[in-house]
């Protein structure tokens, strides 16, 4: 190979890689196991076998990944003892909040405790102005109380988020200097910087889990940085962040809290770019992991995003691709609720003990169990047989469950697999029925461990008839991160009218942002000729309390109008004549284009029968009972040679179920593309 491009997921129980080559657009991809300890030594280890598999460190021109770290940190509350320093009187904004609970009626729910602690939550005298103007300057005498109060209290970072500093930073930033006296060495995060946006609590709660991540995520990427130069890469490493771009580890460095998705984006971005490859440009994302399913809908080939989002409990705010995640995976444990109803998730046994049939100690029934029992996974082994599984185990532990409810073995395991599948299903409409979109136009790309091997039961209940199933599923989002451009967003809260002299001073902030975004391609490195600038507006109709995101060029007013209207049908349903609209945010996404274009695989030699290796007795439900399949291995099957269901596709990273009235073909990118004989809605 000669100059090659990197991408690396590092999830729970493996770390994936793909490996693409500059000149021939060939992509391999491979697993190694990870180390939760710390996750950049398997990493090392990844980049080390390089030599064995025929790649050298050294022609490394692209090296990104995906990290679940600040996310599992903010999980497992392992982040540094942080401080808050914020305006007198407001406190206890972080703890208010916004006084919504998450489920109503719940009397027992209860809030996680805040990140910081009420005896670190100091206050400072001052006050700015909607506009920024001071009405009351810093007491920089308090400033220094607080900051030797902190440093007494052994704090390891302290966000300062002051009120209306979105508008004028002045105070956070004079506040900072005073504190970086007494503490020269503590992580500081202004609230001005990480999110400059109206709407308090929203903005020092973000501002909070930055500071919060700061301390440990600055070990990792040092041990990251440090691992991957020792294993002989030598090229810029990047991050990728939660709105499915990439950032360079100087930028994840000072802002941690934008990586708390970057796992799931990373797996949209790359299903965006499949499916565009493949001239399937709407997609909905069906991602199946061992504990949870994320799914998220790609519409004209752009991902949907949202800004707001909850993080273990934890309020943050900040362009994201809109992953909605359910307690579903291969790992969900199968119960019974009070009134003896079968329930499946959010449980999960997780990769230890996991499921009964992997013999490491769980004994609850789960997906997995129940699709060794229907034999639609390999019922002796998986992981092309490095992974021997125990069918038993797995009839006892489904068993159990069928003896409750007084049903067979073969129905529970099927009711429980259906059940699975509803919950998918939902999930699948709140992302795209709820929001105004037509089911009809999309298909659904399904990819992780799990994902195959229920996307045609999903199919089938949403009345979706298209299913892609892309080329090692497994390890989609490292591909996704392969494929990702650098970018960073730069906002400025204007809360105007969209028209006449207003308009002017949008387009002046517009500029701002402008020149903001250049100056940051230019730190970046990035070549001219990669460079970008999008325009991005949240804007709402005056008298509504929440806005929604419009893509494009500012041209005028009126033409921001027209598209506002579109934008606000989609989502709403309708739109407004005549009335006015108002701009609430502004964002210039500044881009670096380091992705390429997915290039054409070579088919596999020969027939659809001689990619089959065998047969298997595979249980379809109540009503077609146990029927014999052929197993097809994926990696002989041949392009363009149409293939009709039931049947079972297995390869290394996962397995696919295919029902008795879908057909499927293998397209020039290795996607294999199911549809339906008859049209299901």
């Amino acid at each position: 190979m000669g100059n090659i491009r990197v991408g690396i997921d590092v999830g729970g129980t493996f770390t994936d890689f793909t490996v693409l080559d500059d000149e021939t657009g060939g992509m391999r991809h491979f697993k190694v196991s990870s180390t939760p300890h710390d996750p950049s030594e398997a990493i090392e280890i990844g980049i080390a076998s390089f030599e064995e598999r025929g790649l050298n460190a050294s022609d490394v021109v692209h090296f990104g990944h995906g990290t679940t770290v600040a996310t599992n940190m903010v999980i497992e509350r392992r982040g540094g003892k942080t401080g808050l320093l914020t305006t007198e009187g407001f406190r206890d904004v972080l703890e208010i909040g916004r006084q919504t609970r998450p489920d109503l009626f719940d009397m027992s729910v209860r809030k996680p405790d805040p990140l910081v602690v009420r005896s670190l939550r100091l206050e400072v005298a001052e006050r700015l102005g909607p506009d920024g103007e001071v009405i009351r300057p810093l007491d920089e005498a308090g400033v220094e109380q607080a900051a030797i109060r902190f440093k007494q209290d052994g704090v390891e970072a302290i966000a300062i988020g002051f009120l209306h500093s979105y508008r004028n930073a002045a105070h956070e930033r004079r506040a900072a200097e005073i504190i970086r006296k007494h503490l020269p060495d503590v992580f500081i995060s202004l609230s001005s910087d990480v999110l400059p946006e109206f709407r308090e609590y929203e903005r020092i709660s973000t501002t909070v889990m930055n500071a919060y991540l700061m301390p440990r995520m600055d070990g990792y990427l040092d041990r990251f940085m440090k691992r991957s130069r020792a294993a002989g890469v030598d090229a810029k490493p990047y991050t990728i962040h939660s709105n499915g771009g990439l950032m360079s580890t100087e930028t994840a460095r000072d802002y941690p809290v934008r990586t708390c998705l970057s796992g799931p984006a990373a797996g949209v971005v790359g299903a965006a770019l499949v499916g565009k490859a493949a001239s399937f440009p709407n997609i909905i994302t069906y991602d199946v992991g061992g504990t949870s399913t994320d799914v998220a809908l790609i519409a004209d080939g752009k991902p949907a995003y949202s800004a707001d989002r909850d993080v273990a409990g934890y309020s943050i705010r900040c362009p994201m691709v809109d992953v909605s995640v359910i307690g579903a995976g291969g790992g969900s444990i199968a119960w019974l609720d009070d009134a003896g109803g079968l329930k499946v998730g959010p449980q999960s046994a997780a990769a230890v003990p996991g499921p009964a049939a992997y013999g490491k100690g769980g004994a609850d029934a789960t997906i997995t169990d129940a699709n060794i029992v229907l034999q639609r996974l390999n019922p002796v082994a998986l992981l092309d047989g490095a992974m021997p599984v125990d069918r038993e185990a797995a009839l006892i532990a489904i068993g159990a469950v069928a003896e409750k409810i007084g049903r067979s073995v073969e129905d529970t395991a099927w009711g429980i697999i259906r059940i699975a599948v509803a919950n998918m299903a939902r999930a699948i409409r709140a992302v795209s029925m709820d929001k105004g979109h037509d089911l009809k136009q999309f298909a659904l790309m399904a990819f992780g461990g799990a994902g195959p091997l229920h996307a045609s039961l999903v199919a089938a209940e949403t009345g979706l008839g298209t299913v892609i199933i892309p080329e090692s599923p497994g390890t989609m989002c490292a591909r996704g991160v392969l494929l990702s451009d650098v970018t960073r967003d730069f906002v400025s809260t204007q809360i105007k009218r969209a028209h006449g002299e207003s308009w002017a001073e949008i387009t002046t902030a517009l500029a701002g942002l402008e020149t903001q975004g250049r100056d940051w391609l230019e730190a970046e490195t990035i070549p001219d000729e990669k460079r970008a600038l999008q325009h991005i507006a949240e804007a709402r109709y005056a008298g509504q309390n929440h806005e929604i995101r419009v893509e494009g060029i500012l041209l005028s007013a009126e033409d921001f109008a027209t598209r506002f209207g579109e934008a606000h049908r989609v989502v709403y349903g309708y739109a407004l004549e005549n009335h006015p609209v108002e701009i609430v945010n502004l964002r210039v996404q500044a881009i670096g284009h380091a992705g390429r274009p997915l290039r054409t695989v070579e088919s596999a030699t020969g027939t659809m029968a001689n990619a089959m290796v065998g047969e298997r007795e595979v249980y379809v439900g109540p009503e077609g009972g146990w029927q014999t399949m052929p197993v097809y291995k994926r990696s002989l099957m041949p392009q363009n040679e149409k293939f009709t269901g039931p049947a079972i596709i297995e390869e290394l990273t996962s397995t696919a179920y295919l029902l008795p009235d879908q057909t499927g073909v293998v397209d020039a990118y290795g996607n294999i593309i199911l549809s339906f004989v008859k049209d299901r809605a």
